[in-house]
């Protein structure tokens, strides 16, 4: 596989992006709405549930944007992301402990029609940013009825459960990044083969020689041990794969 530099903010189409921002409006919403000076008279709470909400949504974006050049960053990007919210999650949660109030159990109808209702596919023009914008807020119209909601009790175990769906969509989002990287390699690997293949294609126009064992075209390497360390000879391009060799000499 070649190396392939793509749009670095594909993120914007991707369903982890788009639930993330509904995450972060609702919590920032509700954070405004009751998390009161009664509560949190030093606002910490109010700044530590609002910054952890955006840092989640920046490092899946910026994850998401190092995908081309890497995808170990990628990874561990999105991965800081998914704990940015896990600590939103524990936030809510512990909202509802102090009030003692009832976390939706599964089977719970408000539970259910939450996690099965699905996010519509991104389709934007060429003018993206106005579209996003657009998108998202319909995606997030599509819970309003538990996340504008008056009553503190129902918006925190709404949001919970979309903390839930992103986390489930980040842990599946990883797997496949995973599987694609075992499949296809990672950046500096294909950057290599790259080099490779544009060396082979040099040596055939200088007229290097080629493999007398599978053809290909050969490489000058220099041995490096032994009586012959430091001599010259031309090397199959497919080693270790091949092992054809030919003395310079004959070929000068």
């Amino acid at each position: 596989m070649g190396v392939n530099i793509f749009f670095s903010q594909s993120y914007f189409w991707l369903d982890s992006w788009i639930l993330a921002n509904i995450i972060q409006l609702s919590t920032e919403d509700f954070c405004d709405r009751f998390i009161n000076f009664q509560i949190d008279p030093c606002r910490r709470l109010y700044d530590q549930m609002v910054m952890s909400a955006r840092c989640g949504t920046a490092n899946i974006a910026e994850g998401s944007a190092r995908h081309s050049t890497s995808v170990e960053s990628e990874m561990r990007l999105l991965d800081v992301g998914r704990a940015s919210f896990d600590e939103v999650q524990g936030d809510f949660f512990h909202f509802l402990l102090r009030r003692k109030a009832e976390v939706w159990a599964i089977g719970n109808s408000d539970r259910e029609a939450i996690w099965t209702t699905n996010l519509d596919p991104a389709k934007y023009s060429n003018n993206y940013l106005h579209d996003a914008a657009i998108h998202i807020l319909k995606q997030k119209s599509k819970f309003d009825k538990w996340l504008e909601n008056d009553d503190p009790e129902i918006v925190a175990n709404a949001i919970l459960v979309l903390l839930l769906k992103l986390n489930k969509m980040l842990q599946n989002q990883m797997s496949y990044q995973l599987e694609s990287f075992k499949e296809n390699g990672g950046f500096s690997e294909n950057m290599s083969q790259e080099r490779l293949e544009a060396k082979k294609l040099q040596s055939v126009n200088i007229g290097n020689p080629l493999c007398p064992i599978c053809g290909k075209p050969m490489f000058k390497r220099m041995q490096k041990k032994g009586r012959n360390q430091g001599r010259e000879f031309w090397g199959c391009s497919e080693y270790p794969k091949c092992t054809g060799i030919l003395p310079i000499k004959n070929h000068e």
